[in-house]
């Protein structure tokens, strides 16, 4: 095929994601799924906003030196101190890109740039031959594209390549537009401005009308070749266009769209479970491509249809982005061989032998607990693993928690506190919120719980519970997230690594302006 006809995948899951309220991660987290994205052979990894803070500037400077295979790009204001931080944070990549940004509309220069058309034009060409004088690849937004003026749009966009930018970006910041009108203006772009052909455009669409996925579908039809996503379609209010639905839909309809991507799409389902496991925000069994229920058949029609012949109800095979038909189940009696090869197939990788060995011990407890090991205690087990190398204030120790008719629950445990075991004893309306009380009686972080989300992460009654903790306080959040066969034990665990993030974590700083 032509390289005309190949789409560019360009995820932000570790920025534009990471913008969702308590989706923050850690260094170490965002090279986890920074590399889970290279094997998934996405061609543009957004790893984070170098200037916003130290954390992400590391972030950004870890997976520009960590990945080979994709390109590594750091998001930058049209000001100097951005462009020189994101251009530092890049300096060892591989492959680098400098994303920069101003906003385009009316609205935005008005009120919030409060500068006139002119100045936003001089600003926007200022950064793109800043940026180009300290990286050769640069992506230029016209932020709140999808409210901007048309005419106003060709003028700046075609300085913006004249002043070097080879990839130009129209994103539906806050998700306003409607599929025939947004491909509709990318057209009009594409056929009016001069130089358009010496530049790749991309789409960036936000989501809150559901429509992220069509405009950006519209958009390729009428010439888009870059298309900006995230991982389960995370990012922020309602969040962003879905890598894993943009190319399903690209590769189950090329006799309507007449393009390709590059992702290896069997990789699919390992990525979208290790998102949702390093943030805490669960996939709707709904959910397109990689909810459980995407590839289930319940009607009786239905299931006769797929037996007899599977494109009768199935547009696309769930083997073809990720999900196993014929899983091998894991058990006690299971060796470090095939636990290691199966780790090898769900995309796992572990640091070093003595990660893998504290692995298989940490499998062979939960396997003398739970009969069948599936693949999504694997992802549980392991993350969990990588969650307790960091260093931890606060470490549960043991758990017993009394809950009987007529009486209120009651919760006794012990904790290490900065390495002293402290004890504690609370009543609660519930089991649940006893464990919290106690757990607070010790901690004292007057933090607001704002989300307590249970998921039974296999099916059976034996399945591992993971719990999802959010704790706000002062304006930040986390999200804190615990596994464990005894469902009070994974709260308690999921409220005491809320409390370590809270405790560790640095406050990210996400500008406004970061909204692109």
């Amino acid at each position: 095929m032509s390289s005309k006809d190949r789409v560019i995948i360009f995820d932000t899951t570790l920025r534009d994601g990471e913008q969702s309220p308590g989706a923050s991660m850690t260094k170490e987290e965002k090279l986890r799924i920074a590399k889970a994205l290279e094997r998934l052979r996405v061609d543009v990894i957004e790893a984070g906003f170098a200037i916003a803070s130290p954390g992400d500037f590391e972030s950004v400077k870890a997976i520009a030196e960590s990945i080979k295979d994709s390109t590594v790009c750091s998001l930058a204001r049209a000001v100097d101190a951005d462009i020189e931080r994101a251009a530092e944070a890049l300096a060892n990549a591989n492959s680098g890109r400098i994303h920069t940004f101003i906003a385009t509309s009316p609205i935005h220069m008005q009120y919030k740039l409060r500068m006139q058309p002119d100045q936003v034009v001089e600003q926007a060409v200022r950064a793109v031959k800043k940026a180009r004088s300290l990286c050769a690849d640069v992506e230029f937004s016209c932020e709140d594209a999808g409210r901007s003026e048309v005419d106003f749009l060709c003028r700046i966009i075609e300085a913006a390549i004249d002043a070097g930018a080879r990839t130009i970006n129209i994103p539906d910041t806050v998700g306003y537009a409607i599929p025939h009108q947004y491909g509709e203006m990318i057209g009009q772009l594409l056929a009016r401005i001069p130089n358009a052909d010496k530049a790749v455009f991309s789409v960036h669409c936000h989501n809150d009308l559901g429509l992220a996925v069509a405009n950006s579908l519209a958009a390729v039809v009428a010439g888009a070749r870059q298309v900006e996503c995230t991982i389960n379609g995370l990012g922020e209010r309602a969040g962003n266009a879905a890598l894993e639905e943009i190319v399903m839909a690209i590769k189950t309809r090329h006799d309507l769209l007449g393009v390709h991507t590059n992702i290896d799409t069997p990789h699919i389902l390992a990525a979208s479970r290790l998102v949702s496991g390093i943030t805490g925000f669960p996939v709707q069994p709904n959910k397109a491509i990689v909810g459980a229920n995407a590839f289930a058949h319940e009607s009786g029609i239905h299931q006769d249809g797929v037996l007899k012949h599977r494109e009768t109800y199935e547009i696309m095979s769930a083997q073809s982005v990720g999900w196993h038909t014929n899983k091998m189940v894991l058990g006690k009696h299971s060796g470090r061989n095939a636990f290691r090869t199966r780790l090898e197939e769900l995309g796992i990788q572990l640091a070093d032998e003595a990660a893998l060995n504290a692995a298989f011990a940490r499998f062979k407890v939960l396997a003398d607990k739970k009969h069948e090991i599936f693949d999504e205690d694997l992802q549980a087990l392991v993350s969990e693993a990588q969650d307790e190398e960091a260093p931890e204030h606060f470490r549960l120790h043991s758990l017993e928690v009394v809950s009987k008719s007529g009486a209120l629950p009651r919760a006794h445990l012990l904790l290490f506190v900065a390495g002293c075991e402290q004890e504690a004893t609370a009543e609660g309306s519930g089991p649940v919120d006893a464990i919290f009380k106690a757990i607070e009686s010790l901690a004292a972080s007057r933090a607001n719980l704002q989300l307590y989300s249970v998921n039974a992460i296999t099916e059976g009654s034996d399945s591992q519970g993971e719990v999802t903790v959010r704790l706000e306080k002062s304006g930040r959040i986390v999200n804190g997230n615990g596994a464990d066969i005894d469902i009070l034990v994974a709260s308690a665990k999921a409220y005491i690594n809320a409390l370590n993030l809270m405790q560790a974590g640095v406050p990210k700083a996400h500008p406004q302006a970061a909204d692109v």
